[in-house]
Formats: structure tokens, sequence, C-alpha cells
């Protein structure tokens, strides 16, 4: 099939973000039209075999996943293979979730200045995390929130039960006042080494 490994590359890469329409078609140099055959193509192809993978749609945010079929084994896998701790990738993540929520991916990478699309593969397979709806932006990019298991971890009845901020004596602040939680305000080569541990961090 035309394109097929180029739809599902950019597919793969994007993740639960998925992509629109639009925005495929125009990367890939063709008409929305086509394109738009050309996925319902793929789905079908997807559908007609023994594979594991399927495409879904939703307001024409493509996204690739995993067939309903096989969830059984995923949460086998995960309930079985899960680390006993959470990673400082995982970390950072879940507390900007918890803090700034709904809260995009993107959002997120901006904050840590990393990629965090595997800490948040992390943090939804343990349920620490889930999706809470689509922002009403271009691309339509899914947002998180907490989940009721991680007020339950954390011993909390509510949101309104997590610490200010201004209580978590980190010692880092930055130009502003602000507190520096990830790292900004070190020696650019401190910064820059433990920002690369945590963007190979794929926990």
């Amino acid at each position: 099939m035309q394109y097929q490994g180029e739809i599902e590359s950019i597919l793969y890469t994007l993740g639960d973000d998925g992509i629109a329409l639009s925005n495929l078609a125009s990367i890939l140099g063709i008409h929305v039209s086509a394109l738009r055959q050309l996925l319902a193509e793929l789905a079908a192809f997807y559908e007609t075999h023994d594979g594991g993978l399927t495409l879904i749609h939703h307001h024409d945010i493509y996204q690739l996943a995993t067939k309903p079929k096989f969830a059984p084994i995923l949460y086998q896998y995960f309930s079985e293979h899960q680390p006993t701790s959470l990673s400082q990738a995982a970390l950072e993540t879940m507390a900007i979730v918890a803090y700034q929520q709904p809260v995009t991916r993107i959002d997120i990478d901006q904050i840590r200045g990393v990629h965090s699309a595997g800490a948040l593969q992390t943090l939804v397979a343990r349920q620490m995390i889930a999706e809470t709806g689509r922002k009403d932006v271009p691309g339509r990019p899914i947002l998180y929130g907490t989940t009721d298991y991680f007020l339950d971890y954390f011993g909390l009845n509510s949101l309104d039960e997590l610490p200010e901020l201004s209580e978590f004596n980190t010692g880092q602040y930055d130009a502003s006042g602000n507190l520096d939680l990830f790292f900004k305000d070190k020696q650019p080569e401190q910064a820059a080494e433990e920002r690369h541990l945590n963007e190979t961090d794929t926990d």
C-alpha cells in the first residue's frame, strides 16, 4: 500500500497524541481526500489481518492503537512487570500533571525541557494518570489528569490536599524567585547532564 510505511512511522512516533488528517496530508504532500481513502484502506487491512494493531480516529485525529482483544494480556503484563518505584522522569511528569491538570504532553515537555512520552505511558499504565479529554486547539491534543488511584496511592481525599509548592524545600529558585523544580538554575553542565539522564529514562 502506497504511503503505508510513512503513515505507520508517523502515527507510531506520535503515540497517543495522534495527528490531524490535514496535518498528515501536508506532511505527505497529498490531498486530504486521497489520504482519507488511504487511511480507510489501512484500517481495513489491520482489521482483516491477525496483527495486534488497529487504526482509530476521532474528529479527524488518527492514532495507532492495540486491538481491544489484546487488552487482557497487556493488563497481565503490566500488572506483573511494573517496577516497584517510579523513575525521576515519571515523578516529574506526575507532579506537573497533578498541579497543572488538565495538561497536554506538549505542555509537559515544555515545562520539563525534554520529551515525556515514555513517562506518560508509564503513568497511564500504572493508572496514576488518565486521559481526560482533548484540548480545543488545532490537532486536539490529549489532556491528562490524575486518577482516583493517584489519590489513594498518596493518601489524599482530594486534589485540594496537595501541598502548596511553597512547602517544598528544594533550595532552588530561578531569577524571578520561583521554585526551580527541574534544575533550571543549576550550572549549565550539571543541568545538561541531569536532563540527559531524564530524557533517556523511558520508565
